[in-house]
């Protein structure tokens, strides 16, 4: 309670008031923030085209979905730490912390010499990215009103989706034309120029009063119970049965540490997640139809460029561009959403638009095949796009538009984190599904094929196999092994309609409140307060 009570005491109060900045200012701020946001988006993103030379290269189709997971979970993990180290010590000083941890992963993956260091990198990168979109969102609400935000966060989404297409354009560009390495290290400058632009430009205050008692305990549980989660959902029906004994344990793992992890934070002077958030029915509500969203997003964006390049015979830039649609729907989507929510004050109905819309897209996804014409195969990724553009960044203004100010960025790192654990399950299960039919359509491959590939690939075999080595084979076997994949990936994007289907109906139960047009949190401390809402 006097941590609390110092937190809310007037000292900081004339500091506080002069942190808001003009419009100007704000633009500048916006910048730097976007800057970096798209530095951690971008790296969820950009190794996609990429993944079929790495695996070839460091050996292992079976840690495909390992090399995406690392950085996701790791990130994931780093998002509610983040999140509350912002309130707790200032979010400047965390946000340059996250950049350099971002660049020193990316640099040890630069240099990573087989797929274990590489996945261990992807994870020390991934820790700091995590920061990096945290910091950015709540940045921008201690600066801007959430009537204004709507502009803002639209912006942040078109950034987020750029990611999502750029990353794999520019990851197929420096395999083409350099070396897949150079994926890592294009970081480096982009980071330098974010921590310079950060450190001039951002002028947040820094809490006062005494140092606050961190939750290392529940900070453990929760790394604990997100791990298992993921680790069992990779490993299983890949590498292990679901029946067998280390997933079983996996699965009991992470719900002992979720228990453990709710008695913790009960009791935590500074609860890494406060379990008061959950009183909250928006926050729940936004919570898990972004849940839904990471699956549909990430399960397609991660495995679209494979699909592109070994059944479409594309070029890992090719596959890059022909990605495009996904991006100008995002595009088009974020912006006006954004622009509409500013200029009306009403929000409710995008989630259940946005929804609804993903779920059409999946489904004509699920569709293609090796004879599909391309325009079909644009126009299921254009639909996407334009779903998960009018649900992904109004979920975060749903939730800064009820939080009390103490919990600013606990809980928006607490809505990306559910949204993170979502997309990094759906990575890991739809990778377990796409890899299990591939095997069961190799397995059903002539003689004459299946030895090619055993030949080409060594003793890995299909684990080896590029979209360079494809085509090395005889024209026969290549159809074979295009027909192969053609009839593995699409059907598993089918698979997500019910995942969507749960977040559209969810979303008609979100209340729609009016959009606070002061700087800050919409909500005050439930502590006596009455400290102004804003920064």
């Amino acid at each position: 309670m006097s941590t609390t009570t110092a937190r809310s005491a007037p000292e900081p109060e004339p500091e506080a008031s002069g942190a808001n900045p003009g419009p100007r200012q704000v633009k500048l701020i916006f910048v730097g923030v976007m800057l970096t946001m798209l530095l951690g988006a971008l790296d969820q993103t950009i190794v996609s085209t990429a993944l079929p030379t790495i695996v070839g290269e460091l050996n292992g189709l079976e840690h495909l979905s390992w090399v995406v997971t690392a950085y996701m979970l790791a990130a994931t993990i780093g998002m509610p730490i983040y999140g509350k180290a912002g309130d707790l010590f200032g979010r400047k000083s965390v946000f340059q912390f996250a950049i350099v941890v971002f660049l020193i992963g990316s640099v040890l993956c630069g240099i990573a010499q087989d797929m274990t260091q590489l996945i261990v990198f992807r994870a020390v990168q991934g820790i700091g990215g995590g920061g990096l979109m945290i910091g950015a969102q709540a940045i921008i609400a201690d600066v801007v009103s959430a009537r204004e935000r709507g502009k803002y966060m639209g912006f942040m989404g078109a950034v987020f989706g750029l990611s999502s297409v750029a990353g794999p354009l520019l990851g197929g560009f420096f395999t083409d034309q350099m070396d897949w390495r150079w994926i890592f290290y294009i970081n480096l400058p982009l980071g330098a120029v974010a921590l310079v632009v950060t450190a001039v430009v951002l002028r947040l205050p820094k809490p006062s009063g005494p140092k606050p008692r961190l939750d290392y305990l529940g900070t453990a549980l929760l790394a604990a119970a997100s791990a298992a989660v993921i680790l069992a959902t990779s490993w299983g029906g890949n590498e292990y049965a679901w029946s067998d004994p280390v997933i079983l344990g996996l699965a009991a793992a992470a719900v002992a540490a979720a228990a453990l992890f709710v008695v913790v934070e009960r009791r935590a002077a500074e609860p890494i997640i406060p379990l008061r958030l959950f009183a909250d029915r928006d926050f729940v509500l936004a919570s898990i139809i972004g849940v839904t969203v990471g699956i549909a997003m990430f399960s397609t964006v991660s495995y679209l460029p494979t699909f592109l390049q070994m059944v479409n015979g594309a070029t890992a830039t090719e596959s890059g561009l022909l990605m495009l649609p996904m991006v100008a729907g995002m595009l088009t989507a974020t912006i006006g959403t954004g622009r509409i929510i500013s200029a009306t004050g009403r929000y409710k109905k995008w989630p259940i638009i946005g929804t609804a819309v993903i779920m059409v897209g999946l489904v004509l996804l699920s569709q293609m095949d090796a004879d599909t014409p391309y325009l079909f195969n644009a126009s299921g990724m254009l639909v996407l796009g334009l779903g998960v553009g009018s649900v992904m960044q109004n979920l975060i203004l749903i939730v800064q538009n009820t939080a009390a100010k103490r919990d600013l960025g606990t809980a928006t790192s607490a809505t990306n984190y559910f949204r993170q654990i979502g997309a990094s399950f759906g990575i890991s299960v739809f990778g377990a599904l796409f890899v299990g039919r591939l095997n069961d359509q190799m397995a059903s491959l002539p003689p004459e094929a299946a030895g090619g590939i055993q030949v080409q690939g060594g003793e890995a075999g299909i684990s080896s196999l590029t979209p360079e080595m494809l085509k090395a084979f005889p024209p026969q076997v290549q159809d074979f092994i295009v027909r192969a994949f053609a009839e593995a990936m699409p059907p598993i994007f089918l698979f997500a309609v019910p995942i969507a289907f749960v977040g559209f109906v969810l979303s008609f139960f979100v209340t729609e409140k009016p959009l606070s047009t002061q700087v800050g949190p919409a909500q005050e401390e439930t502590a006596g307060t009455t400290e102004p809402a804003g920064v």
